[in-house]
């Protein structure tokens, strides 16, 4: 099974990696060159790309990157054909999976959504959770290059089921750091060391892998790697209420966390750890309240 990967950013590059190292023909394509790893065949174009491919994987920040990639005269559905499936697994939404997944069938390519809950290392060790919506038969064709990224895959639906899915989870998730931050913030003003406060999180109740994985982030915000802007995760909240908002489904926890990202993007952060709502209330700061950045 021949494999293409759109997407060399922080999560598509150990995936990459992981369907070399497992034994796949890889070819893959990044809107700015150079990020390939040595050894591995670049496509001069998403369709290029797609010619070589049985299996085409997108891994990219947004809705509108997956679009840029699929449509046009150098896009992936152009070089469609029976048999192709196309993988996104990044954070669309139900609404665009759907539409992508029409658009896909009109160039008869099979579009799954599947969307990956996971740290950056977990996708290195092949061990994050595929959440995937589209035809029962493409989803088990698929299985295998799946199982090479993820250690479990939940097929819950049609077409925009996994997508739906990955917002639910990001709600839990953006819901976490914004409590962690409040936690650790609060130990901080009583007179407690950041490190010893957060080893007691680590250890309670809340302890999971989210908490055991983000220490770095909290602890060392200046110096630990970024895995998740705080800019994307506030585009996921953003999905979220436009998916809660024409079902008239209140979600004051996932509100009032993206208004908290609204700040920190508004300030300087955006590209920062979203792990980053801890340094704005260190500094006291409301999200009706803005500041500049380390005082500059």
């Amino acid at each position: 099974m021949k494999v293409g990967l759109i997407g060399l950013g922080n999560m598509g590059r150990p995936m990459a990696a992981r369907l070399a190292a497992a034994g796949f023909p890889l070819t893959v394509w990044n809107r700015t060159p150079g990020r390939a790893d040595a050894g591995v065949t670049v496509a001069a174009s998403p369709r290029e790309l797609a010619v070589a491919s049985d299996v085409v994987i997108t891994m990219l920040a947004d809705a509108a990157a997956v679009r840029a990639v699929l449509g046009g005269a150098d896009g992936v559905l152009a070089a469609g054909r029976p048999g192709t499936i196309v993988i996104d697994m990044s954070t669309v939404g139900p609404v665009a999976a759907r539409e992508l997944a029409a658009e896909a069938a009109a160039h008869d390519v099979t579009f799954l959504d599947a969307p990956v809950s996971g740290s950056v290392a977990l996708a290195e060790q092949g061990t994050l959770t595929a959440m995937v919506g589209g035809p029962p038969d493409a989803v088990a064709w698929a299985r295998p290059v799946l199982a090479t990224l993820t250690k479990a895959q939940f097929h819950l639906g049609p077409a925009g089921a996994g997508a739906a899915m990955k917002l639910a989870v990001n709600i839990l998730i953006a819901a976490s750091n914004q409590a962690i931050a409040e936690a650790l913030t609060l130990a901080e003003s009583a007179g407690i060391h950041r490190a010893d406060a957060y080893d007691v999180l680590a250890n309670s109740a809340v302890a999971s892998p989210f908490v055991s994985y983000k220490r770095e982030a909290y602890l060392h915000p200046d110096t630990a790697p970024v895995a998740f802007a705080a800019a994307l995760m506030r585009k996921d909240l953003d999905l979220v209420l436009s998916v809660a908002a024409p079902v008239g489904l209140p979600l004051p926890v996932a509100s009032a966390a993206r208004d908290y990202l609204d700040t920190a993007c508004a300030v300087g952060y955006g590209d920062a750890d979203f792990a980053c709502v801890a340094e704005l209330l260190r500094q006291h700061r409301s999200p009706a309240e803005p500041f500049r950045r380390h005082g500059g």
